[in-house]
């Protein structure tokens, strides 16, 4: 696990200095130009046919203003490629090579085809690396242990549901469109889910109350990342003109070759017009690619946390990483956990430290379900351990409860960091998560011989 000690949440203006050392380079001009070309000869074939309503659709969002969000605009590039792609499929054409002419429309084409695709591909590996590289980055900070594995193992389970969404509305018929309207939507999700996370919120509360072991640095991090006017505005103000002139480039390809192809038997692309539409291809597929490429190093390299006094804050927030609790001799400890809903994962991991003494500590252990009748049933047996990592899926909604036992012992109390961990998504699908870390201790060494001359005296 790394350290964050002494570290503070990354700042708009220190990003500010940081991306001064990484200038984008400005687009040729062509690209707002070839734009604007397009779209003006897409005007010009309404005079061939009235443009139909879904056209007049693309025509306002071609014209309109390109949405602010950094990622919300890689995504309506791929929407708009697959688009693309969609109207040059080979089966949905209306070129044939009945002529020279039209052979040679058509290798165009292929060429327009090849490029996109190529492009395509590689917006979707650059997004894929980003997400991995963003929660691989938030994982060197969690603690390296069962948690972590079971942070990673519900985001898996979560991309897998979050998968199957997809292919069920696809299956369903729906339309490239309405694919990407539910992938922006779940990428939305994921950003609600972290500002919750970070400010204690919504099904994190229990969470963030009781985490053990991550940095409170990290949650402030995950909380103000993505806000309007929070670190992430710097990007959008510095590299966010760049991406938007491209989308509205991609729109106005996407413009131009519905409406022409749609208007083919009418009338044929002109040789001047063709070329027009492979200049503007070639130039938003050689930009797209150098942006991501760009934007890749600057994403890799960009700090997650400063020191404070870079940041000017005079003090960084610390957070003890356990609470102490006592175990008296005679008594019991329980955690009661509230589970809503079947397929919840509870886990738990507790140890005790080994005194000096030639003697071994243990305590006992065992977790039961309450049902909402009240009705008891034990869930894992009574059991006397040193330490213990274990878990379970529910099978019903209710209250379990994890009872750590010192009742046996008559003159040892225990000494207990404890952490009650429970990450919950109530999404249909979603499995909640419930975990419990006890870290235990063992008295000062005085102390037992106390109770042990006590015991001897007995």
């Amino acid at each position: 696990m790394a350290t964050t000690e002494g570290f503070v949440p990354i700042t708009r203006a220190y990003l500010a200095r940081y991306y001064d050392k990484y200038p984008l380079p400005p687009l040729p001009d062509a690209a707002t130009d070839l734009a604007a070309r397009l779209r003006a000869l897409s005007a010009d074939l309404a005079a061939v046919a009235p443009i139909a309503p879904d056209e007049e659709l693309l025509k306002q969002e071609a014209a309109s203003i390109p949405a602010h969000k950094i990622d919300e605009n890689l995504w309506k590039n791929r929407e708009q490629m697959e688009e693309i792609l969609f109207l040059l499929n080979t089966s949905r054409r209306p070129v044939a090579k009945s002529t020279p002419e039209d052979s040679e429309i058509v290798s165009k084409l292929d060429d327009i085809e090849a490029k996109l695709k190529d492009m395509l591909k590689k917006l979707e590996q650059f997004q894929l690396k980003n997400a991995d590289n963003v929660f691989n980055t938030v994982m060197t900070y969690m603690p390296q242990d069962f948690r972590g594995t079971l942070i990673r193992q519900q985001r898996e389970r979560s991309e897998r549901n979050k998968q199957a969404e997809v292919d069920s509305l696809v299956s369903a018929g729906g339309s490239i469109r309405d694919r990407y309207a539910l992938l922006w939507k779940q990428q939305m999700e994921r950003r609600v889910q972290l500002a919750q996370l970070g400010s204690a919120t919504g099904v994190y509360k229990t969470l963030v109350r009781y985490l053990v072991g991550v940095p409170q640095v990290l949650l402030d991090f995950i909380r103000q990342i993505n806000d309007n006017n929070g670190p992430m505005e710097e990007q959008r103000e510095r590299y966010g003109p760049t991406l938007y002139t491209l989308t509205k480039l991609v729109l106005a390809i996407r413009l131009y070759l519905h409406v022409s192809l749609a208007r083919y038997e009418q009338r044929k692309l002109e040789e001047d017009d063709i070329a027009v539409l492979q200049q503007a291809v070639t130039i938003y597929t050689e930009e797209f690619v150098k942006f991501t490429e760009f934007i890749g190093e600057v994403f890799v390299n960009a700090p997650f946390f400063i020191s404070a006094e870079d940041a000017g804050a005079a003090d960084a927030r610390k957070s003890d990483e356990y609470k102490e609790t006592i175990i008296p001799a005679g008594k019991t400890h329980e955690v009661i956990l509230s589970v809503e809903a079947v397929n919840s994962y509870i886990a738990w991991d507790f140890s005790l430290q080994q005194g000096a003494l030639n003697m071994v500590l243990d305590i006992g252990f065992h977790v039961e379900y309450i049902s909402h009748s009240g009705e008891k049933t034990l869930i894992l047996p009574y059991r006397r351990y040193e330490a213990d990592q274990g878990n379970f899926c529910t099978v019903s909604a209710g209250s379990y409860k994890l009872v750590w036992d010192n009742s046996y012992s008559s003159f040892f109390k225990k000494g207990s960091g404890d952490t009650y961990i429970a990450l919950a998504s109530h999404s249909p699908g979603e499995q909640d998560m419930y975990c419990v870390h006890m870290a235990m201790a063992t008295l000062p060494t005085d102390e037992r011989l106390i109770y042990t001359e006590k015991r001897s005296v007995l």
